[in-house]
C-alpha cells in the first residue's frame, strides 16, 4: 500500500509502497477515504511522542470502509463506512468496564502506538469497542474531522465542561480544536468569545458562532478584556492551543466556580505551567482535562451534524493528496492554516 512515512523525527516525509497492515483478531481493516491533518500528528513527527517506533505513518483521524474482519468480532462487517476515536480502548480495563474507553489503561492509538491512517489501509484494534458505523449523509470528509480535534472539544464542552444555555465561555487558541469547541457552545446556546492571533483564523471563529473575539496581539491584557466582555468573568473556558500563556489566562479569565478545560496538548516548556492557584482556591474553581472521547458517545454527536445543529464540514479548509501532504504537515508547527485539511486522494 502507499503510505506517508517518516525515518527520524523531525526528518524529510515521503510516499511509500510499505505492507499492508494484518487485521488483529478482534479488529478490522478499514480502507482509508480521507483522513485529517491534526497538530497532534506533528507532534508525533517532531518526537514529543516517546512511545512512537521508527519507520513511521502517522494520522489518526479517519473514515473509510471496512475491508477485512477478525475472526473474534462480532458487530461489524465488511462494507460497511466507518470511524474511529483516536484513543481506542482495550475494553477490560477498570476505566473502560466503567465506559471511559478515552483513559484506557491499555489504549490503542492509531498513528502512535501502531501506522496509521495516512495510508491506504490502517487496522484498528478492539473493533467492536472503537469502531462507530457512519451515517450515510456524513460525508467521509466531514467524517475525518470528527476523529480526534472535534470528539475533544465535544467531550470538553459537552460532558466535563457541562455547558448550557445562556453561558459565558472563552475559547482561548482557534485551531481545529478550538474552532470545533466555539461551535460545539454556540450549539447549546452559550455565548462565546474567541481569542487568537491571528485575524483569519478569528474571522472563521466568528463565522462559526463566536459572538465576539479578541487579537491578543493587538490588546495589552486578554484576561481583562474577557471579564469586561462577561461581566466579572465567563463560566467555562477552554485552553484549546496549549501554551503557558493560554492556560494561565483560561483559568484567570474565569468566574467564581468556573471551569476550566485544558485541550490543548502541553509539551517541552509548557508540560509544568504557572497557574494562579491563589484563584482557584479563592473562587472554588474547577480544572478539567479532555482526552479524546469514547466510541459509544458518537451517536448524540452524530444526530446533532445530521440535523445540522452541528456543521464539521464548515472547518474544512481544503482537501489535499497524499503527496501534498509530505509538505503541509511539518508546516503544522507554524500555525499557517486556518480550519482543518483533509487528506482524501492516495492514488
Amino acid at each position: 500500500m502507499r503510505a506517508l512515512v517518516f525515518e527520524h523525527f523531525g526528518a524529510e516525509l515521503s510516499v511509500q509502497d510499505v505492507p499492508s497492515p494484518h487485521v488483529p483478531a478482534d479488529g478490522v481493516i478499514v480502507k482509508v477515504l480521507a483522513t485529517g491533518l491534526c497538530r497532534s500528528d506533528w507532534h508525533g513527527w517532531i518526537g514529543h511522542d516517546t512511545g512512537i517506533s521508527l519507520p513511521h505513518v502517522p494520522g489518526h483521524e479517519l473514515a473509510g470502509v471496512v475491508v477485512e474482519v477478525g475472526k473474534d468480532v462480532k458487530s461489524i462487517a465488511i462494507g460497511e463506512r466507518v470511524t474511529t476515536p483516536f484513543v481506542c480502548g482495550c475494553g477490560t480495563c477498570d476505566p473502560c468496564r466503567n465506559g471511559n474507553q478515552q483513559i484506557c489503561d491499555h489504549q490503542s492509538q492509531p498513528g502512535f502506538t501502531h501506522w496509521g491512517s495516512f495510508a491506504e489501509y490502517v487496522a484498528i484494534e478492539h473493533a467492536d469497542v472503537n469502531i462507530v458505523k457512519l451515517p450515510t449523509s456524513i460525508a467521509d470528509e466531514t467524517a475525518a474531522t470528527l476523529g480526534c480535534r472535534f470528539i475533544t472539544s465535544y467531550r470538553a464542552i459537552v460532558d466535563q465542561g457541562k455547558v448550557r444555555e445562556e453561558q459565558k465561555v472563552a475559547i482561548h487558541g482557534c485551531g481545529g480544536v478550538g474552532l470545533s469547541a466555539i461551535m460545539i457552545a454556540n450549539a447549546l446556546g452559550a455565548e462565546v468569545i474567541a481569542i487568537d492571533i491571528k485575524e483569519d483564523r478569528l474571522a472563521l471563529a466568528k463565522k462559526i458562532g463566536a459572538s465576539s473575539t479578541i487579537n491578543a496581539v493587538d490588546v495589552k491584557d486578554p484576561v481583562s478584556e474577557i471579564i469586561e466582555w462577561s461581566k466579572g468573568g465567563v463560566d467555562v473556558s477552554m485552553d484549546a492551543l496549549g501554551s503557558q500563556a493560554t492556560c494561565f489566562n483560561s483559568i484567570a479569565s474565569l468566574r467564581k466556580q468556573g471551569k476550566h478545560l485544558q485541550t490543548g496538548l502541553m509539551t517541552d516548556d509548557h508540560q509544568h505551567p504557572r497557574i494562579p492557584m491563589d484563584q482557584v482556591i479563592a473562587k472554588e474553581l474547577e480544572i478539567l482535562g479532555s482526552h479524546g472521547m469514547q466510541a459509544h458517545r458518537y451517536p448524540e454527536m452524530l444526530k446533532m451534524i445530521e440535523s445540522g445543529k452541528l456543521s464539521p464540514q464548515m472547518l474544512v479548509q481544503k482537501t489535499i493528496s497524499i503527496e501534498e501532504a509530505a509538505m503541509a504537515l511539518p508546516s503544522m508547527g507554524q500555525f499557517e492554516h486556518s480550519g482543518v485539511q483533509i487528506i482524501n486522494r492516495f492514488t
